[in-house]
């Protein structure tokens, strides 16, 4: 059994996301739920923002560099415990997983 890293545990909250593994007692971080965006399309324009595909797709920022990401409209992809914006969703847990485990 050496080698076998324990589950990755994400739980997304309306206000904060707590990160960790398995078998640890607290969560390891806890980020705010926020995603930075450049807008190309208008708030909350899902169908045209999917259209702008290719490099602006990386270009967010999550958690607490959200807050400080000049130029970006901070949005919030969870609201009232239910996901609004599969699109944020998807782009905020792929920077949880391949960046905040990193660290």
């Amino acid at each position: 059994m050496t080698g076998i890293l324990p589950a990755c545990v994400i739980d997304v909250g309306t206000g904060y996301t707590k990160l960790g593994f398995a078998n640890n007692k607290e969560p390891q971080f806890i980020i705010p739920s926020a995603i930075a965006i450049k807008e190309t399309a208008k708030v909350g324009d899902q169908s045209l923002r999917r259209l702008a595909k290719g490099v602006e797709d990386l270009d967010f920022f999550i958690g607490d560099e959200a807050f400080d990401a000049t130029g970006y409209s901070v949005k919030y992809p969870v609201r009232h415990g239910l996901v609004e914006d599969w699109d944020l969703m998807e782009g905020f847990l792929e920077q949880c997983i391949l960046n905040i485990f990193e660290q």
